[in-house]
């Protein structure tokens, strides 16, 4: 089982969106892949419980079928910081919940656990945990996604700094193009290749049709996957 955690650079990066495609590139190579939103705040009830947007679409790109609690265990309705929404339920996440949870996930089975996470990589669960530590505590490999738009190259640098600090593993990072009118766009593209110390993984372009990822052969083989 191959497992990956897929942060982004703030909280409109584009996580979901990547990690959709990346779901659906597994399973065109008959793998077994799952996305699992262990945290998400901002929702609406349907079937009976709340449900959010982000989490539906891993369920849909996910190659095996599998039950909403177990994709997204902790759900709050408010579109706020989770720690904050948890709270005025009378609720608090802590890595014990979120090792259960991912716990349950791995029961699955699967080849691939894709793991998204909420708003960007510092994103406080309670009054003094970071999803971050959880990850590292995980000993998971991280993939970023890098939302281009004006101000990503500090927002990614950042980023990349602290999981310097941490001392996780970034296989490599993603650039999803966000603003179909951001300015010098190829340039900021090189800046970041230039700076990051760890390869572009892939590029998603900005469309308004059928999504799509340009691939490089990194990826591929980061997978384990044959092109």
């Amino acid at each position: 089982m191959k497992e990956f955690f897929i942060t982004g650079t703030d909280t409109d990066a584009g996580k979901t969106h990547v990690t959709s495609l990346l779901l659906n590139l597994l399973a065109q190579h008959k793998q077994r892949a799952v996305g699992f939103k262990p945290i998400a705040a901002g929702a609406e009830e349907a079937f009976g419980q709340l449900v959010n947007d982000d989490a539906l679409t891993l369920m849909e790109s996910s190659s095996i079928g599998v039950k909403y609690n177990i994709v997204n265990p902790f759900t709050y309705e408010p579109p706020i910081a989770p720690h904050i929404a948890a709270a005025q339920v009378g609720d608090r996440l802590t890595f014990d919940k979120l090792d259960v949870a991912y716990a349950n996930v791995k029961a699955l089975n699967t080849d691939y656990i894709l793991t998204e996470g909420a708003g960007g990589w510092c994103l406080p669960i309670n009054e003094t945990d970071l999803l971050s530590d959880w990850v590292k505590s995980q000993n998971l490999n991280v993939v970023l996604v890098v939302g281009m738009k004006l101000g990503c190259l500090n927002h990614a640098l950042l980023t990349a700094a602290h999981f310097k600090a941490l001392g996780v593993n970034c296989v490599g990072w993603i650039a999803n193009h966000v603003d179909p009118n951001m300015r010098e766009q190829d340039a900021n593209l090189e800046t970041l290749k230039s700076a990051l110390p760890f390869p572009l993984l892939a590029i998603s372009p900005y469309t308004d049709g059928t999504p799509k990822l340009k691939i490089y052969k990194t990826l591929l083989e980061i997978l384990s996957i044959n092109p």
